[in-house]
């Protein structure tokens, strides 16, 4: 069992006094709380957070009844708030990654915020899908889409970004018009 010194010492505990059991349980419940909260603070240093990664990485190092409080104190503090985060990462999903709304709502979920949150933002994020895919179509695969395996790898990687086959084949089209007669023929791109 680890209890930290700064918690023995505001205790009133030396070498060589004794204690029961109870005495014990609450100098360890006291020591995780202090720990959790520090790295709680350590690891918002760094990076923000949602309450859910937090909680979770606090864990690996003390209890989840510490590891939730520590949380909760920093968002009381500020140091924690879900929805900013949550806006300042779809916005990065969306505008730098690329990401479709179904991928960006499925991430932020990952991230432990609420579907009713990643809901408005999406909805005030989200850029047009077509526009953004002959956006990326063009900035990525230029080059490619003058021939069927290019056209493919690049449908593969929209498709991974979250893009359903109707959106791309609609902005393969506007990018590539020439394609109309080879997609008719084929009944795919």
């Amino acid at each position: 069992m680890n209890i930290d010194t700064a918690t023995l010492r505001e205790a009133g505990w030396r070498e060589g006094m004794e204690m029961d059991d109870e005495e014990l349980y609450a100098l360890k419940q006291a020591s995780d709380s202090r720990r959790a909260k520090e790295k709680a603070l350590y690891l918002l240093e760094h990076r923000s957070h949602t309450k859910k990664e937090l909680v979770e990485k606090i864990q690996r190092t003390a209890g989840e009844k510490a590891a939730v409080e520590a949380a909760e104190r920093m968002e009381e503090l500020g140091l924690l708030n879900d929805e900013e985060y949550a806006r300042r990462y779809a916005w990065e999903l969306f505008h730098r990654k690329g990401y479709a709304a179904k991928r960006v709502a499925y991430e932020l979920k990952q991230k432990g915020i609420s579907e009713e949150v990643a809901a408005e933002l999406i909805e005030e994020l989200a850029p047009e899908p077509v526009e953004k895919l002959k956006e990326l179509l063009g900035k990525k695969y230029g080059r490619v889409l003058g021939e069927e395996p290019g056209r493919r790898r690049a449908v593969n990687a929209m498709q991974r970004l979250g893009y359903p086959y109707e959106q791309i084949r609609k902005a393969l089209l506007e990018v590539i018009p020439e394609i109309q007669d080879e997609d008719e023929e084929y009944n795919g791109i």
